[in-house]
């Protein structure tokens, strides 16, 4: 062999054994069974069940852990909707489950997203609509005044001063806003938005599809300590990665249909599955492998260590666990939209 010859042989070798490797490295990040991971928590019985008088939980996704340590949750006035009703909407517990404070009454038709930020100001998403409300994003100081509106309200669009079924927000340590927009699947928005810290928009990106960079039902958001963005694209049944700019990074599609998404300040990452079933071939949450519950992982690499298991009881036929946060000291909340309930789990 000439050493030209030689020199060609050995890099299509390279060439190779270096697809070989990044091929192994993508495809850690493939769906796999994790039903059966350990599960190192228990339920803490009768959280949250201290209400005021008359007053029963509604339907609730999502919740969300103040400066302070307590946790406020978006719920629906005793059922699935605000609409016609006076009731505050938006609830606070501290980490007892002792009830603590409400707000927003007749501000909500459906709630959505509850999220804090660095400054402890609270945002909620509320992504329906009714006469003169809903359909926005609103920004409250941490002793709750409004500061800003995003959307326009009781008007559902496509543009970028409008939303059509805005499910959740989060925003970057630089103060800039990313919106989660779109959760009929199939159809409508199916986007991410940013906006400048004053709420001016900048861009947006994602359409329907299940290729890198599009959606179906983009309903949770979430940064990793490097900035990253994930967005829980359910219906896709994966988390897609970008960068700030709306570049496409990587997708896992290990942690099932992802409804909820938290990443605590060790990258810890906290996935809520609220659809999965692995035993219906015909349902559309038919997922081979993988069930509802909570799979923690790690943000930096998307390996799943843990698997709470959140099986429905036997006189109801599913349960629908959206909503998840932790509070750093080895405790987790869950949001579930059918059983109309929040829990926490604790460590064994």
């Amino acid at each position: 062999m000439s050493q030209r010859s030689h020199l060609k042989f050995t890099l299509a070798i390279a060439g190779i054994v270096a697809c070989a490797a990044f091929g192994g490295r993508a495809s850690a990040q493939e769906a796999s069974p994790t039903n059966s991971l350990p599960n190192p928590y228990h339920l803490v019985e009768g959280w949250g069940k201290d209400l005021p008088a008359g007053r029963q939980w509604g339907s609730t996704n999502t919740l969300a852990i103040d400066p302070k340590g307590n946790i406020w949750v978006g719920e629906r006035c005793g059922g699935n909707s605000c609409a016609d009703s006076p009731l505050d909407s938006i609830l606070e517990f501290d980490p007892s489950g002792k009830f603590v404070k409400s707000m927003g009454g007749g501000m909500f038709i459906v709630p959505h997203g509850v999220y804090f930020d660095k400054d402890g100001n609270l945002w909620v998403t509320d992504f329906a609509s009714k006469g003169d409300k809903g359909q926005q994003v609103i920004k409250f100081s941490p002793d709750g005044k409004e500061l800003m509106r995003l959307g326009k309200a009781g008007v559902a669009g496509d543009g970028p001063d409008t939303f059509n079924q805005p499910d959740c927000v989060v925003v970057a340590p630089n103060g800039d806003i990313f919106v989660a927009d779109g959760h009929t699947p199939g159809k409508g928005n199916q986007r991410v938005m940013k906006f400048s810290k004053d709420g001016k928009f900048i861009k947006q990106w994602g359409e329907l599809g299940s290729g890198p960079g599009q959606f179906n039902v983009p309903h949770t958001l979430a940064f990793d300590s490097k900035g990253r963005l994930f967005v829980g694209d359910r219906v896709n049944m994966r988390i897609q990665i970008f960068d700030q700019d709306g570049k496409f990074l990587e997708e896992w599609k290990q942690f099932g249909q992802p409804s909820g998404i938290f990443i605590d300040k060790n990258d810890v990452l906290y996935v809520a599955d609220s659809q999965s079933q692995s035993t219906d071939p015909k349902n559309v949450t038919y997922n081979p492998g993988f069930d509802q519950g909570i799979r923690i992982g790690s943000a930096k690499d998307g390996k799943v260590m843990n698997f709470i298991p959140i099986p429905h009881p036997p006189d109801v036929a599913t349960n629908a666990p959206e909503g998840v946060t932790s509070d750093g000291k080895g405790n987790i909340y869950i949001a579930d939209v059918v059983l109309k309930d929040i829990r926490k789990y604790t460590k064994n």
